[in-house]
């Protein structure tokens, strides 16, 4: 970071901040980067009223709020209690050294609850015994269709248990029938269509994410999006960003897209749709759990307020609210689901069956790339707009877009994530 951009990013925090301190005054200040909408925001807002003098902040994006802790740190005293990110944005947190320890809380929290060994581990950043975040939820992205889709699914064809070739079959089967391309993605602005290609097809194809960018396998999974999917994709696929809309819409039959964003459409006429895991492939069925942490920074004014807050987020009762009204996913167990929502028991039958799949190859978001995480996100969607919509030459495009992951890795000095194999030092693409 310059000077000029730190002092920049530490005036902000001071005047941002101090309003915070004003509307807090001895509560909890809990700054996230979930929930951002304004419907998701007020929802949340209401789970926080049961806990009582609260304010949350979702107004900055992840690197933004990175840097407004990196200031308080240099200023030697904070006003933010609590944060909650994406595990992608930890390792610049825990590089830094500007976390708490969160062991005892941790101890605490597991002598009556039982949180999700694995998510729990990923907290560790690496280290055996330095708890950085406690998890609080996690999200995924499915499948979903209209019912009157099955009608044309090929014979013999499991919808929980599909490959990519029966997905495009289908499609296929589906425009052959109505006339019209009917199955859909979220690759317009503001979509997640870079989770689609860096947690699924890439993963399914390939094993990895970053590691096989230019591999055989990813030119053959390129072909495959190219020469079999795409040409039954709905072209306003383009101009997607919540699948939920085009899905009630009548516009698509068949989708992919995160939970919270396909959520409307169960909610609305859950006779009509149903969900499924996504497709597997050669390497297995690639899907991204989505892991938010809490952490506390060092500069936290009110450090006991912050451990009852995560307290409070954890317990089965609070993750059943979140699941209920905002489609988030527990990481505690004893979570009652005996009353969810239709729309919410949907989407959960869907997320158990891909997260309980024999060949579930789980692809977390990119790790140690902090606030240039967006850079990897452009660069995969910039090789399927060249090869997919442009008609560029695969490996030529590969070869490319891999030496502009290389630089970024190289410059950030990320080490592999899975479902890439861990690296000593800097993550490398064969």
């Amino acid at each position: 970071m310059t000077f000029k951009r730190f002092g920049l990013t530490f005036i902000a925090a001071v005047l941002v901040l101090s309003t915070v301190v004003v509307l807090a005054q001895d509560g909890v200040v809990f700054y996230g980067t979930q929930f951002t909408p304004v419907e998701e925001n007020e929802k949340f807002q209401a789970i926080l009223g049961e806990f009582g003098d609260v304010e949350y902040f979702s107004n900055l994006q992840e690197g933004e709020l990175i840097d407004l802790i990196r200031a308080e740190a240099a200023a030697g005293a904070g006003t933010i209690d609590v944060v909650g990110i994406l595990h992608g944005g930890y390792p610049t947190l825990a590089r830094e050294d500007l976390l708490m320890e969160l062991t005892d809380l941790l101890d605490d929290l597991e002598a009556d609850r039982e949180l999700a060994e694995a998510f729990v581990e990923l907290g560790l950043m690496g280290t055996d015994d330095y708890q950085y975040y406690i998890p609080w939820m996690q999200a995924t992205y499915i499948m979903a269709a209209h019912v009157d889709a099955l009608e044309y699914l090929p014979d013999g064809v499991d919808i929980n248990a599909m490959t990519w070739d029966e997905l495009a079959a289908w499609c296929q089967n589906i425009t052959d029938e109505t006339g019209s391309a009917r199955c859909g993605f979220p690759l317009g602005e503001g979509g997640l269509w870079h989770r689609f290609l860096e947690g699924y097809i890439y993963p399914s194809y390939t094993g990895g994410m970053v590691t096989q960018f230019k591999s055989e396998a990813a030119v053959e999974m390129f072909e495959f999006l190219r020469d079999t999917l795409w040409p039954n994709i709905h072209r306003q696929s383009t101009s997607y960003a919540f699948m939920q809309e085009p899905l009630l819409a009548g516009e698509v039959w068949v989708a992919f897209d995160h939970t919270a964003r396909l959520i409307e459409a169960f909610r609305e006429a859950p006779d009509d749709f149903v969900a499924f895991p996504a497709p597997s492939g050669p390497a297995g069925l690639g899907f991204m759990p989505v892991i938010v942490g809490l952490s506390i920074p060092k500069t936290a004014p009110n450090p006991d307020g912050a451990m009852a807050l995560i307290d409070y987020m954890t317990q089965p009762d609070t993750q059943a609210a979140v699941l209920r009204d905002l489609a988030f996913f527990p990481v505690v167990s004893g979570v009652d689901m005996t009353e969810l929502p239709v729309e919410v028991a949907i989407e959960a039958e869907a997320v158990t069956a891909q997260a309980n799949s024999p060949n579930a190859l789980p692809a977390l978001l990119p790790v140690g790339l902090g606030e240039r995480g967006g850079e990897l996100n452009e660069i995969f969607r910039a090789a399927f707009e060249r090869i997919v919509i442009d008609g560029e030459d695969i490996q030529t495009v590969l070869d490319e877009e891999a030496a502009n992951i290389q630089a970024l890795l190289d410059d950030t000095g990320a080490a592999c994530w899975p479902p890439d194999p861990p690296s000593e030092g800097i993550c490398q693409i064969d």
